[in-house]
């Protein structure tokens, strides 16, 4: 009896060396010690310029290379993504961004070992994404608060969570809501809104959950709108924001659709998988089914598994300790 050997697929992982705030040095050693190669082909290629992960990646999916490993933020996602929705081969993440919102939703473990580890045991499914007037997001996007803080961190020289908080709570101070017409599958209404947030995945990143009820494989945008509330009602909202229960505030109104048209006074910010824009004052927002192959554990139903917030605040300080100074340190 001829016994048949299967191939190995090809997957190139694609490093942005500039994502997040943490050095990539180890990531060809580790990619060597922990991808399975009974299953995989690899290979490493560095991104080196804005845009440069797009153009390898439209090369790999054009060679045939079976999954092409995004290893950064969610704006690497969205360059990788772009290039290959629509074709066989499919997206790997390795999380190395600020917020990791992608990654997150799909339950990739933040850890480079565990999330190589991830890879071995995935297999391909085929997820929806997003469009707003025709640019590809597979996260989120949104105008309002979050699309200046998103514009300002993105300024700013310094990447991390804490950075994050700090270009927030300058925005703040000086932060007036917009008046938005909002037609939603074609009924309109008018908010006076602090945040209007469409959600492909149900965060934005550092399991803070936009959209408590996003699925990436139900064919529908989360749309959520958040009215303008008063400093005494920012430590609830926050709790809620990070705890997936925000849909419960009184301030919040939610909506599940597959076209969302925004129309407000004039161009201005808003932002797409955390990156900035520019854009018209009308925004067209859609959502394009079933149009990207991404790696997911087997049975994985394009949900979100939330963490504990007990578990969020372990994670934070146990990452912040070991950076603190120590007393009599030299």
């Amino acid at each position: 009896m001829v016994q048949t050997v299967k191939s190995k697929k090809k997957i190139l992982f694609l490093i942005n060396p500039k994502s997040g705030v943490g050095s990539k040095n180890r990531l060809p050693g580790m990619i060597e010690k922990f991808i399975d190669s009974g299953k995989y082909d690899y290979s490493i290629t560095y991104t080196q310029y804005a845009g440069h992960a797009c153009e390898l990646a439209v090369e790999a999916a054009a060679n045939k290379v079976d999954v092409v490993v995004a290893v950064g933020g969610d704006g690497t996602i969205n360059e990788v993504a772009r290039s290959i929705v629509h074709t066989d081969t499919a997206l790997g993440v390795v999380p190395c961004g600020s917020g990791n919102g992608f990654a997150r939703h799909l339950g990739v473990p933040m850890s480079l070992r565990k999330a190589l580890e991830f890879i071995n045991r995935a297999e391909p499914v085929v997820i929806d994404y997003g469009k707003i007037n025709d640019k590809p997001f597979f996260c989120a996007c949104g105008v309002g608060f979050d699309a200046l803080v998103s514009n300002d961190f993105a300024k700013g020289g310094r990447r991390g969570m804490m950075s994050y908080v700090q270009k927030t709570l300058v925005d703040w101070v000086t932060y007036k809501p917009e008046e938005y017409e909002v037609e939603i599958d074609s009924v309109k209404r008018t908010f006076k809104a602090f945040v209007i947030a469409c959600g492909n995945a149900s965060q934005y990143g550092n399991n803070a959950y936009i959209a408590p009820f996003a699925s990436m494989r139900d064919g529908m945008l989360s749309v959520s709108v958040l009215a303008p509330f008063t400093t005494l009602n920012v430590p609830i909202l926050a709790a809620q924001l990070f705890n997936n229960t925000l849909d419960k505030n009184r301030h919040m109104t939610t909506f599940a659709a597959r076209k969302v048209k925004i129309k407000r006074k004039a161009a201005g910010a808003v932002h797409y998988d955390g990156e900035p824009s520019v854009m018209e004052a009308e925004l067209n927002i859609e959502i394009v089914p079933d149009g990207l192959r991404v790696l997911a554990l087997p049975g994985w139903d394009g949900t979100c598994r939330p963490v504990p917030i007990l578990r969020q605040v372990y994670d934070i300080v146990s990452g912040v300790l070991p950076t603190l100074p120590v007393l009599g340190r030299k």
